[in-house]
């Protein structure tokens, strides 16, 4: 295989600074990346290694440009790219996707977006293509129940994954009520 077709499946960490009212109730820091490497400490005698690791000061730009921005541009090239989030509540899944507000730094969602576009209008430019489709999806997992995170908080659907028969999802993941 060629090396832009092998999969690759990289892993970064982030570690969110004390929220105020841990900061109140003197809550300590008890995890620490070493400068310059993907590794974490956890106390003073435990390591973890990761393809990055991120401590609480880095920005949401230094996330996007080590992690996602080269997943952008394959993307437009014609392959494959998908980021996930894992973590428990309020571990910074939300925070590190989308963002706080609009006058704050955004998140990975807001500059993939962007930089999706830009790619494509310069490639529209660059060739006889005259449409484009872009589909995206925005999925929670939660208590073993998928959520459409795109849909109105008013409507309630059940999602499910589908499987040819084979047992595979193909080449996309099947959620029949989600809509583009």
């Amino acid at each position: 295989m060629t090396a832009h077709l092998t999969a690759v499946v990289r892993v970064a960490v982030r570690i969110r600074p004390l929220l105020p009212k841990e900061v109140l109730h003197r809550h300590r820091v008890c995890v620490r990346v070493v400068p310059g490497t993907g590794q974490v400490m956890v106390g003073e005698d435990r390591c973890f290694y990761f393809d990055n690791a991120f401590g609480p000061s880095v920005s949401q730009d230094e996330v996007y440009e080590s992690c996602v921005h080269l997943l952008v541009e394959r993307l437009v090239n014609g392959e494959n790219a998908t980021v996930f989030c894992y973590g428990q509540t309020g571990s910074g899944k939300t925070y590190t996707l989308g963002g706080r507000s609009q006058d704050e730094e955004g998140g990975i969602i807001d500059r993939a977006a962007q930089d999706l576009f830009i790619y494509l209008a310069e490639k529209t430019k660059e060739s006889d293509v005259v449409d484009v489709t872009v589909k995206v999806s925005y999925i929670e997992v939660y208590k073993e129940e998928l959520r459409d995170l795109l849909q109105r908080q008013t409507t309630h659907k059940e999602l499910h994954i589908r499987e040819d028969e084979r047992g595979n999802t193909g080449n996309q993941l099947f959620l029949p009520l989600l809509i583009f």
